[in-house]
């Protein structure tokens, strides 16, 4: 259960395992490869549900990468006609899944990420390069579809700087919502060297996307 991971709702969190980015400072490495044995699987999971009537009224489906499942839509669509809003977390490597779930009215909210600034795109990934239209196709997807959304930044001090946010906030420029979260140090993230940004920092951050972005907040860290 989390109050956190969707916003307004009481959420169970699924977190589906496989991801075609390799960010050094992800949270959730151990799903990458998509190798950790399930928890439970899919009957259990709607069995799960059917319980929770009346205590849970959403699902955030997170990874890894949900959008690298293709039954990803027939997933959001079940946990839809159990009575269930569906919000996903995406990487935004994948418009034409994206397109498909928006269209198809089986996402009510996405947040997805923003890693950095075009020109530190593939090095804040950890690849060696990315179709960076693929990511500026989701965002228009998401800004043209009327649903809920967010753009969101881990920031890490080794990857963001003040100008990475002013290219940012230009390539969202007229979003709804933007929020920065403080990278977190834990012992699954791959490289142990990093280090998260202080409060100063953030709010000057902040500043420069709020330029751009009608609602600009911060995550992770109090003060």
């Amino acid at each position: 259960m989390t109050l956190l991971d969707y916003p307004g709702r009481v959420a169970c969190t699924v977190f589906l395992g496989g991801c075609d980015f390799r960010c050094p400072f992800c949270h959730n490495y151990e799903l990458v490869e998509g190798s950790p044995p399930e928890v439970m699987g899919e009957d259990e999971f709607f069995a799960f549900l059917d319980k929770r009537h009346g205590l849970l009224d959403g699902v955030a489906i997170t990874g890894g990468e949900p959008c690298l499942r293709r039954d990803l839509p027939d997933f959001a669509a079940r946990i839809r006609e159990a009575g269930f809003a569906v919000k996903l977390d995406t990487n935004g490597n994948h418009p034409l899944m994206l397109a498909e779930l928006v269209e198809g009215g089986l996402v009510d909210y996405v947040a997805m990420d923003i890693k950095n600034s075009p020109a530190k795109y593939a090095q804040t990934v950890g690849l060696p390069s990315v179709d960076l239209a693929s990511i500026d196709e989701s965002a228009r997807i998401l800004m043209e579809s009327g649903i809920d959304y967010e753009f969101r930044t881990t920031v890490v001090r080794e990857f963001h700087e003040e100008s990475d946010f002013e290219a940012i906030g230009s390539w969202i420029e007229g979003a709804k919502r933007y929020f920065l979260q403080a990278f977190a140090d834990k012992d699954t993230v791959p490289d142990r060297a990093l280090h998260a940004p202080d409060i100063e920092e953030l709010n000057v951050y902040r500043d420069i996307a709020a330029r751009h972005v009608e609602r600009v907040g911060i995550r992770g860290v109090e003060g």
